[in-house]
């Protein structure tokens, strides 16, 4: 029976996404893919409040199949251009600025995950800026791309900086759970319930905004009752209801 679930709401799902990923275009090389502005952001002079982005994008090449990359883009009140804070796989594994803060991930475009405005997002951007700065995995070699740490690792420890903001990558990032070469036992990220780790190959998350959460050698298995969503393996989570990012209650600037 165990075996028949493992398959049912592991191995089924990340098969069928397989298929489909095999189905479209994707760039043959690093140096041939498009890192370009998908043109999803404003000019900073005309978005002048305060603001938090976290964007993910399905990750390069057969990397795809099983999780996206993500990010985190910051700009305070009136600055004049967006930060981008991401983590990769070479020299110092965090890089600040090396793409457009709403580029492409290998020619895949970007997908907003949480947004943040106003005093709100204000609020935020020190503690943001604190957490990239004291990323404790943030040295040469320090990264690996799987089980963790990897980009995804980095962003979940930022956002696990702001639990108040409630903010939680989606289920296909893989290295999201990593919190360690051991045994994890302690609050979820937002601090709205319970997780499990062992060294992000396997654990479970029980918690209001995490939703449900079965992890099984990286990959995610669950329920977000929440918001109507069901979590499968390679695909995230898909919702009953039109999907919306997660936001906060805009402020005033």
């Amino acid at each position: 029976m165990a075996i028949l679930l493992f398959a049912i709401a592991f191995l089924l799902p990340l098969a069928l996404h397989g298929l489909w990923w095999l189905t479209r275009d994707h760039a043959e090389s690093w140096r041939t893919a498009d890192w370009s502005s998908a043109r999803l952001l404003l000019p900073p002079a005309d978005s002048p409040q305060a603001s938090v982005r976290v964007y993910s994008a399905p990750a390069g090449r057969w990397k795809g199949v099983f999780s996206v990359h993500s990010w985190i883009v910051v700009k305070e009140a009136g600055a004049p251009h967006y930060t981008r804070f991401d983590v990769a796989g070479w020299g110092r594994p965090v890089k600040i600025d090396s793409w457009a803060p709403d580029g492409r991930w290998y020619g895949n475009t970007p997908q907003l995950v949480a947004l943040v405005e106003g005093r709100t997002a204000e609020e935020l951007i020190p503690a943001i800026r604190v957490a990239v700065a004291s990323y404790r995995h943030g040295r040469p070699g320090d990264y690996r791309v799987w089980p963790g740490p990897n980009s995804n690792t980095f962003v979940a420890a930022v956002l696990g900086a702001i639990p108040d903001a409630r903010i939680v990558l989606p289920s296909n990032a893989i290295g999201k759970d990593f919190r360690g070469p051991g045994l994890f036992v302690g609050l979820s990220p937002t601090r709205t319930g319970i997780q499990v780790s062992v060294a992000g190959l396997f654990g479970l998350t029980v918690a209001w905004v995490e939703g449900l959460e079965v992890n099984v050698l990286g990959l995610v298995a669950g329920l977000d009752l929440r918001r109507l969503a069901v979590k499968l393996p390679g695909w995230g989570p898909l919702t009953i209801m039109p999907w919306q990012p997660a936001s906060m209650e805009r402020a005033a600037a």
